[in-house]
């Protein structure tokens, strides 16, 4: 691919020196191969730009007409390039695309909202909750939250928080069916479950020391860890998802911790993941920071 740009510089530079020995030792090339570059300019326009004599060279009308164009288009490329510049690494503005699962979103983003559009009133923040795991990149997302294990190498990830799991039911579901007191007791309980693919398919418990995996079922498999929480409170069965979803409802005491005599003590990390690079955009620097202090 042509460096246009790059050739305009060099002609205008000659142009202004009216030399290509000067505009050489700038350059630090040699006059031949700005005689060159500016020949294929030439070449390429079907126009004599510069008439050379032995002292100095002129401009023709046409060489008039592209260093004015050159300039202008020199000086719109640097303009361009100081505006994205201040925008990306010293004023946090511009449209920020988030995504995360329903559940963390509600729980933990959603509140922390207004304070983080206060503290940068000119950043546009695009969020979408879906429990589905998208492409980052190919969706063109700035930030995505991840719970469980990262796969994609290509992405950078800064951890936000880590929880442990825990099983709960509301009340009157204890009420109606009895409270287990052993893992074993699951097989007569309405257990629900996730129906993603990275869902564990048997939940752990820690019997006699050693953690075995206990294979459970239930009426209903769903895809969103609110969804849970919410059919949880409702009192249609057991659920197990990281305790952060769940905490303010085990201190209200809508919902409580079934088998924690056995609980593992296995955690659910959430990352912040975003396409890393050397030169991150001031506002997904400052989206990220913002959660990990504030989560």
């Amino acid at each position: 691919m042509d460096n246009r740009a790059g050739e305009m510089e060099v002609f205008v530079l000659a142009a202004e020196l009216k030399s290509f020995s000067a505009a050489g030792r700038k350059l630090r090339l040699s006059p031949s191969a700005i005689s060159k570059l500016v020949t294929r300019i030439e070449d390429r326009l079907g126009a004599r730009l510069i008439v050379r004599t032995t002292r100095r060279l002129e401009l023709t009308p046409e060489g008039e007409v592209y260093l004015g164009r050159a300039r202008a288009i020199l000086a719109e490329i640097a303009e361009t390039e100081r505006i994205v510049a201040e925008g990306a690494r010293v004023v946090p503005r511009g449209a920020l695309r988030v995504n995360a699962s329903v559940g963390f979103g509600e729980r933990c983003i959603l509140p922390l909202v207004p304070d983080f559009l206060a503290l940068y009133p000119e950043i546009e923040l695009d969020l979408t909750l879906t429990d589905g795991v998208i492409d980052v990149i190919g969706e063109r997302t700035d930030v995505a939250i991840r719970s469980g294990p990262l796969r994609d190498s290509s992405l950078k990830a800064r951890k936000l928080l880590e929880s442990r799991h825990v099983v709960v039911a509301s009340p009157a579901y204890v009420a109606r069916h009895g409270m287990p007191s052993h893992p074993d007791q699951l097989g007569g309980h309405n257990c629900l479950r996730f129906n993603f693919r990275r869902a564990l398919e048997a939940w752990p418990f820690k019997v006699e020391g050693a953690v075995r995996h206990y294979d459970v079922s239930g009426n209903m498999l769903i895809s969103s860890g609110a969804i849970l929480r919410q059919l949880c409170l409702d009192g249609l069965g057991l659920g197990r998802t990281g305790r952060f979803h769940v905490e303010p409802d085990i201190v209200a005491g809508t919902l409580v911790p079934v088998l924690e005599d056995y609980n593992p003590g296995d955690i659910e990390i959430a990352h912040a993941v975003f396409a890393g690079h050397e030169h991150l955009a001031a506002r997904i620097r400052a989206f990220i920071d913002f959660l990990v202090e504030k989560i």
